[in-house]
This record gives structure tokens, sequence and C-alpha cells, in this order.
């Protein structure tokens, strides 16, 4: 994108938060692995390609993550978790995430304000294929009066690496706080058509 790699994006954030030995790029791809190389960077390991399928989970590579730091004599209080996905995500949101860090939670998670509220606009359909309102929606006529809604950007997660381990992943932590960024920053790349939009607003803002 705009002629550098995705994940470079990404790198200059963690790079402006943290210091290159405490950064830990986990892939299977030797073409990555190389691309960080190139910019200077040390990927300290190959991710197993046990860990490396569709199937495989953001909780077992951050496991396995944190297992090869403590079999080197390296133990860390908290990891940040940055999706190289997320390009418009910049330092300064992260730094926001600590601050509201900073208040005790267990983890910071990096949001932005849905538009599909389930309180108006979203249906489930019953067992006999009828569609129902999701949650409470038919209680409220102007989406105005529903309750603020968050979705997961991906863009960024701060997380206790003893409520990690005490949860047993990300998805179990009970004690989270957020930070909301705007739609634009927000964007993460999952198609096609999210890497058409990445690429016309990297040129509109460049």
């Amino acid at each position: 994108m705009g002629g550098r790699p995705l994940i470079e994006y990404t790198l200059n954030t963690a790079r402006a938060i943290a210091r290159d030995e405490n950064i830990c790029v986990s892939t299977d791809n030797d073409e990555i692995a190389l691309t960080m190389e190139s910019l200077g960077l040390k990927v300290p390991f190959m991710r197993p390609p046990s860990l490396a399928g569709d199937a495989s989970g953001m909780d077992e590579v951050i496991h396995h993550a944190l297992g090869y730091y403590i079999s080197i004599g390296k133990k860390f209080d908290t990891f940040i978790l940055l999706q190289p996905t997320s390009p418009f995500r910049k330092p300064l949101h992260v730094e926001g995430g600590l601050s509201r860090f900073e208040a005790g939670y267990d983890m910071v998670v990096s949001v932005k304000q849905t538009k599909a509220n389930p309180y108006f606009v979203l249906f489930e359909e019953s067992e006999e294929g009828v569609l129902k309102p999701s949650k409470s929606a038919g209680k409220f006529l102007r989406r105005q009066d529903t309750p603020d809604v968050y979705e997961l950007n991906g863009s960024f997660y701060i997380v206790k690496v003893d409520a990690f381990e005490r949860h047993r992943g990300l998805s179990s932590i009970k004690s989270v706080g957020k930070y909301v960024m705007s739609e634009y920053d927000s964007l993460d790349i999952d198609t096609e058509l999210d890497w058409e939009i990445a690429e016309f607003l990297f040129e509109r803002r460049r």
C-alpha cells in the first residue's frame, strides 16, 4: 500500500511505543520474515505450521510467543497485540489505549461505534424461518434512542499477561476497557473490497 509492505505501517507504530528487542513478529512466512529483516527487525522465531493454518486461533499464537520469551529468560507483565491489517492505526491511538489501561483494566481494546446496532437494525431467524428482532430491537422507534454499542475494530489489544493466562485467552477476560477510534482510522483489511477502500483512503489522506 502506497509502495510499502502493509506490515510496515504496523511496525512503525510498534517502534513508536517499544524498543525493537521487545517487538515480536509471529509468522510462518519466509517473505514476511525477510521483509522484517530488510526493515531492520529480527524475527525471533518462525511460527510452527500447527499454528499457521486457517483453524489456528490468536490465543494459541500468543501463548506460543509468550512461551518462547519465557524459554529465553524474558517475562513480560503486559503485551500489546497489533494486527497488521490496520494500516491507519497511529501511535497516538495505542498511547491513548495505554492511558486507559492505567485505570486498572485487565485488557483495553480498540473499538468503533457500530452502525449495525443490535437494538435497532439487526434481526435473527427463528426455527420457523421467521425474522425476529435481535436483543431489544422492538423497544426502540428511533436509532437515536438506543444505547451506544461498540464493535472491536481489531486495531489493538493491550493485555495483562497474568489475566490472559488465568482466563486462557482473550475472549474470557472480564475486566475490559475500551478506546474509541473513528471509523476512518478503524479500517481493518479482511477482504479485497477492504483493500480497495484502504488504497482509496490512503491516496486521499496522502
